[in-house]
């Protein structure tokens, strides 16, 4: 997992691994706080990183698994304010877990990833690999390519590129919640360079649009991505392996 990550958090069903939710930072820890609440730091929050829970669970169980989390923090980590995240609009998730959980919203940023001609999410993160062999692609296309720029470096796919590997960059929104912790907090928020409310955003608030030669062009529904498929993310799901769990009953 990521660095930044510091709890692993295991949600059981009697005794069965049903659920995991992880928390720590982003990888702008200081600069996401410090652009929601003037004075304080990454001390006063975490951010929700990763969380999964089985399908076949009832309907409710994320909602349980996340009062759980709230009733875990307060014990273990009684300083945070505030517990934020941020719910995936581009993969068709408006963020209805955070919605039943009284997570206010606080807007949207749009957001990109890659898709394969196989449906393989790229992560902009994950695509070093990438972006060198666009490099390659580009100077021996294009010679003086990089004559006016600072190095040989490239840190988005060129639309060119992207035609010849059959990938497609797609944009959509990314849709932001926090949850207060205690009452200092809730008064916080009256203070919050962000407006917070409760006008969630819903299925038709999901938008997503493709680049091209021509610009920006809207599609008609969530394009098609296959979570299984693993070309260009081989390496980092290896080596993203963790064994260790706190233990959070989930008591249903």
């Amino acid at each position: 997992m990521p660095r930044l990550t510091k709890h692993f958090l295991g949600c059981f069903l009697k005794d069965e691994l049903v659920g995991a939710l992880t928390l720590g930072w982003g990888t702008q820890p200081k600069a996401t706080i410090v652009k929601l609440f003037d004075g304080l730091d990454t001390k006063d929050y975490y951010e929700i990183g990763k969380m999964c829970m089985k399908p076949e669970m009832p309907k409710n169980s994320e909602s349980q698994m996340l009062s759980g989390v709230v009733k875990w923090m307060k014990v273990n980590c009684p300083e945070k304010q505030f517990l934020y995240t941020w719910s995936d609009g581009i993969m068709g998730k408006p963020g209805y877990v955070y919605q039943a959980a009284n997570f206010l919203y606080g807007g949207f940023i749009w957001t990109q990833i890659y898709i394969s001609d196989k449906g393989e999410k790229i992560h902009p993160r994950s695509s070093r690999r990438l972006c060198d062999e666009n490099v390659q692609f580009k100077l021996k296309r294009e010679p003086d390519f990089f004559k006016d720029k600072k190095g040989e470096r490239i840190y988005w796919l060129t639309q060119d590129f992207l035609d010849h590997k059959g990938i497609t960059k797609v944009y959509g929104k990314q849709f932001r919640y926090i949850l207060p912790l205690n009452k200092k907090a809730r008064k916080l928020l009256k203070k919050s360079n962000v407006e917070w409310n409760l006008n969630h955003p819903k299925g038709n608030d999901l938008i997503w649009e493709k680049s091209s030669r021509d610009g920006r062009k809207k599609l008609e529904g969530m394009p098609y991505i296959d979570s299984d498929m693993t070309e260009y993310n081989t390496k980092n799901v290896n080596a993203h392996t963790c064994d260790q769990f706190e233990l959070l009953p989930l008591g249903i």
